[in-house]
């Protein structure tokens, strides 16, 4: 029975992009994800892809809970980095973030959200030119994605929207900076609960641009991030802006001298 015309077409574009994704990611997927060559595709556009073990993304092999599960990925390895996407192949919402280090160090500690059993990706931009990948499978139980948070159960959400908390630590890779946002990050999978999460965080140090985070869903409830800046770093400002155009700021003072 030969398909109808548009039903063709939408099965040659979808083959070709898959197709594109495989080319650009070059060697197998050793994940052996069935989402890996799309989103490849969609991610990576003409850029070569490389998979490569110098990217750590340190993670729990099991996820105790779904809706909170801590990723750190440490590219410093690579030099100067542009860039570094953290996805999970099987989410839903398969980016978490797209993180650009403009003087923070190429490491970026957070929590994301799990829908089931799936790959976690780091996707790092070197200054080669080319996409540095390395991941891990990950056992979860599933609905990280399509439960409501915690927040929206008790309430309180609105009373609290936007708080923002942090710290900075003397470290010897430099000054770590730790930061939390009030937020419930909904990602639109709830019923009657439309999408609602943080897309930008930007840090800056006086007027020096150090990160500029973009932020999906898939990023828990209430996010904390940790970074590690240059060393003499003093305070630092956080701009955060939410998909309802709403925008948060907060300072952060430099760590303490001993």
């Amino acid at each position: 029975m030969a398909l109808p015309q548009a039903a063709s077409r939408i099965l040659i574009a979808f083959a070709a992009l898959v197709a594109a994704g495989a080319a650009q990611a070059g060697a197998p997927d050793p994940l052996h994800s069935p989402m890996w060559d799309m989103h490849a595709a969609r991610l990576f556009a003409n850029a070569p892809v490389v998979f490569d073990k110098a990217v750590r993304v340190d993670v729990p092999q099991i996820a105790e809970n779904q809706h909170v599960f801590p990723v750190t990925v440490d590219a410093r390895a690579l030099g100067e980095v542009r860039r570094i996407v953290i996805l999970a192949d099987l989410n839903p919402i398969p980016v978490a973030v797209d993180f650009a280090p403009s003087g923070a160090a190429p490491w970026l500690s957070l929590r994301i959200k799990l829908d089931q059993r799936t790959p976690v990706r780091a996707a790092v931009l070197a200054a080669d030119g080319k996409w540095h990948v390395s991941g891990v499978w990950v056992d979860a139980a599933g609905g990280g994605c399509s439960a409501p948070p915690v927040s929206r159960a008790k309430g309180d959400w609105a009373q609290h929207l936007g708080e923002l908390r942090g710290a900075m630590f003397s470290s010897p890779a430099g000054p770590r900076l730790r930061f939390t946002v009030r937020h419930p990050m909904d990602t639109g999978l709830v019923e009657n609960i439309p999408a609602y999460n943080i897309e930008t965080i930007r840090v800056a140090a006086g007027p020096r641009d150090l990160a500029t985070i973009m932020v999906w869903g898939s990023v828990a409830e209430d996010p904390a991030f940790s970074l590690l800046l240059p060393q003499g770093t003093g305070a630092v400002t956080l701009r955060l802006r939410d998909s309802n155009g709403r925008e948060f700021t907060g300072q952060v003072a430099g760590p303490q001298r001993p």
